[in-house]
């Protein structure tokens, strides 16, 4: 019987979990959250922090895995290469290959090697001086160098921010005190999920990625909404597998996952922000809904099963048959007073499913480690008009209130599209 390890047990691996043991797989579920629910339905779970790569590898030989999976966000495949290389197990990256997928520095360097378009930026140190970024436009992002999850991120509008923020950026940056500051782009945002299958790319799926209007002064726009497929998939799509290409190529990828952050504006086209070698956290179901495509079975066939792997990626296509968006509802830190306005929602829109992350009596943190959103919902649409539709009753009526009564969400908004992207693929 094969034995698995997945780093990972936030309830976006619960899924993953269930589809290995339905294969009659062992599972093994490790990381450093006790009350992480995929533990509850592994064969045995470990609460030890994957950071410490020594003692996870060594539970992997006390294990007998032949196995390993991680995914859904930087810093599970970050130690998932060092983990597997430690261990000897199979994974697409290796540890030095990932370093131009997580350094925010490696990647940019490599963008500028192989002539891909990505914003003006320079790496700071706390005593940089004013002239070193001249030649940069505001608004300005400020963010760690090779931080996690978007902490110590904000946007600025002059000089003197940087160095008022440069301290709290810095923090975040994981073995040194430099950060990045590049120019913000105000243009369409996508994500682009894609597998390289024999040094070719297969892209999966391209999203509208949406973000809500700025919250306060400094802070980076949080999302608000993905819509799957794309409206304005045919018109990135060749550009963008392009850029996939020559990445995948340069870093050595020949097989394994490889998704794309990237923005589009009409005037002056594609502006990549990152590539990275897993796929997108908290939207992949979104997929699973499009097209009855699901990323769990593509992993373990991955580890386990080559031939179905390569079916299953040659066989689809990213011309996506439903129009899914997932709806993200972020929230000011606080105590939860309520949630019944918010079930209420939920009872009347019945949408594919939804999570509520927080319950009455419960502190909202934007701690490192907590919890993504304060509720999050998936919805179908047979047209981007009623999805849009559907999209701002939600917006408008999402109630949670705080404990004087206070609606506790952030607001946000659906972008506008040109008139042309609101047909059906």
């Amino acid at each position: 019987m094969n034995r698995l390890m997945i780093l990972g047990s936030m309830d976006e691996f619960v899924s993953l979990v269930q589809k290995a043991k339905a294969r009659g797989i062992t599972v093994i579920v490790c990381d450093g959250y006790p009350d992480g629910p995929a533990k509850l339905y592994a064969d045995r779970a470990y609460d030890v922090d994957i950071r410490l790569v020594d003692q996870v590898a060594q539970i992997c030989r006390e294990e007998r895995v032949d196995g390993i999976i991680a995914s859904f966000s930087d810093i599970l495949f970050e130690y998932l290469v060092q983990i597997a290389a430690k261990a000897g197990l199979k994974t697409y990256c290796t540890p030095k290959q990932a370093e131009f997928l997580r350094s925010k520095q490696k990647m940019r360097e490599m963008f500028q090697e192989l002539g891909i378009p990505c914003a003006k930026n320079h790496v700071l140190t706390s005593d940089f001086k004013d002239p070193e970024i001249a030649d940069l436009s505001f608004p300005v992002v400020m963010k760690p160098l090779n931080g996690y999850g978007s902490r110590g991120v904000f946007v600025v509008n002059t000089v003197a921010e940087i160095h008022e923020r440069f301290e709290e950026t810095s923090r975040y940056s994981i073995g040194t005190d430099r950060i990045m500051a590049e120019e913000y782009n105000s243009g369409y945002e996508f994500n682009m999920t894609n597998w390289i299958l024999d040094k070719e790319v297969y892209t999966l799926s391209i999203a509208d990625r949406e973000k809500a209007p700025f919250q306060a002064a400094g802070d980076i726009p949080p999302i608000c909404r993905l819509v799957y497929p794309s409206r304005m998939t045919d018109l990135v799509y060749e550009e963008a597998r392009k850029i996939v290409r020559k990445v995948a190529s340069y870093v050595g990828i020949t097989t394994g996952p490889l998704s794309m952050q990237f923005f589009y504006q009409p005037e002056k086209g594609i502006q990549v922000c990152e590539c990275a070698g897993r796929f997108f956290g908290y939207e992949h179901e979104l997929l699973s809904y499009s097209s009855g495509f699901f990323i769990e079975d593509l992993l373990l066939d991955y580890v386990y099963d080559e031939t179905a792997m390569r079916k299953r990626v040659q066989n689809h296509s990213f011309h996506l048959p439903r129009i899914i968006g997932g709806l993200y509802f972020h929230g000011r830190e606080c105590i939860v007073g309520s949630t019944k306005a918010a079930e209420e929602l939920m009872r009347q829109v019945q949408p594919l499913e939804y999570t509520l992350y927080y319950k009455n009596g419960e502190p909202i943190s934007h701690d490192t480690g907590a919890k993504p959103y304060v509720i999050r919902l998936d919805i179908a649409a047979d047209t981007y008009e009623e999805l849009d539709q559907k999209s701002r009753r939600i917006l408008e009526q999402m109630v949670i209130t705080d404990g004087e009564g206070e609606n506790l969400i952030y607001p946000a908004a659906i972008p506008v599209y040109p008139s042309a992207c609101h047909t059906r693929i």
